[in-house]
């Protein structure tokens, strides 16, 4: 993996093109507008690191190709877009590391393999301060010798690498645990809502959770979020709304009726109705408090 294209210039995206740069690795960071592009370029310094908004040009000698976009939507609408998969290399990998959806993984599978390419599904579970510390989880999914041959580059700014199959198993288990994820967002955020109500302030409730058994990393990671008015946007509720649709969608399909997914559902509709859509998934404290 000599040369990396990141195809994304979001927060993950960036981060990753990022970590690469600094470790010396051949990285290009597509997007489709420059001036994100140059606010990005003034913060990476590197000699390896280099921008480009032409996705032919900059995908041809591409030996690792990573889609990290909004929605499922996005990443076809690039990697289908009429002759990117013919500009692509033989040896090519192409990975999508986006929260795409099943759907989304099977289609990409079958189109990037008519082509001749190799396709692993990957999405993570992680930040931008876990890329940085080397803590990714990359739930990998594809052909084994693909996800063996990218391991030792994804490595480079993950914990693990975990190969869980045929392509869209990956995004199922992304899923899952943004299941969880979302639920413990909605559940924190409505705890806070009766102890601030009642009169505890927001800092002590924060600390009593933080000493309780419901400590999870999630809940410590979250805190600046929750309490600490300014915190840059993790994740938006628009965003998460997205990936609730996606696991209900999943859940149908599978025969599984959920029972708290709909209202935690229903909590972040509520959210963007009310205008919080590019806000922090934390800022549902604030729609329930209305």
């Amino acid at each position: 993996m000599n040369k990396v294209l990141v195809i994304g210039a979001g927060k993950m995206g960036s981060a990753i093109a990022k970590e690469l740069a600094d470790q010396s690795i051949s990285i290009t960071l597509w997007n489709r507008s420059t001036p994100k592009l140059d606010a990005i370029k003034a913060e990476i310094k590197s000699t390896t690191f280099s921008t480009s908004t032409n996705l032919i040009e900059s995908i041809t000698d591409a030996d690792l190709i990573i889609t990290l976009l909004t929605s499922g939507q996005s990443v076809e609408e690039v990697l289908l877009a009429p002759g990117v998969l013919k500009a692509c290399k033989n040896s090519a990998i192409i990975v999508d590391m986006s929260t795409s959806g099943v759907h989304t993984a099977t289609k990409l599978q079958k189109e990037i393999s008519a082509a001749g390419l190799r396709f692993v599904d990957a999405p993570v579970s992680g930040s931008m301060a876990t890329i940085a510390s080397h803590q990714l989880l990359v739930m990998a999914s594809g052909e084994e010798g693909a996800i063996q041959e990218i391991t030792p580059t994804l490595m480079k700014f993950s914990k693990k690498v975990a190969d869980l199959g045929p392509a869209g198993n990956g995004q199922v288990m992304k899923l899952a645990v943004n299941l969880i994820v979302h639920t413990l967002n909605a559940a924190i955020a409505e705890s806070l809502a009766i102890a601030t109500t009642a009169g505890v302030s927001i800092e002590k409730a924060y600390d009593i959770l933080e000493e309780s058994v419901v400590a999870a990393p999630f809940l410590k990671y979250k805190r600046p979020a929750f309490t600490t008015p300014g915190t840059p946007v993790a994740m938006r509720i628009d965003t998460v709304l997205k990936d609730m649709n996606l696991i209900s969608g999943l859940a149908e399909e599978l025969g599984i009726e959920l029972t708290a997914t709909p209202a935690v559902k229903k909590a972040y509709a509520d959210a963007v109705a009310q205008g919080l859509s590019e806000r922090d998934m934390a800022s549902l404290l604030e729609s329930f408090k209305r």
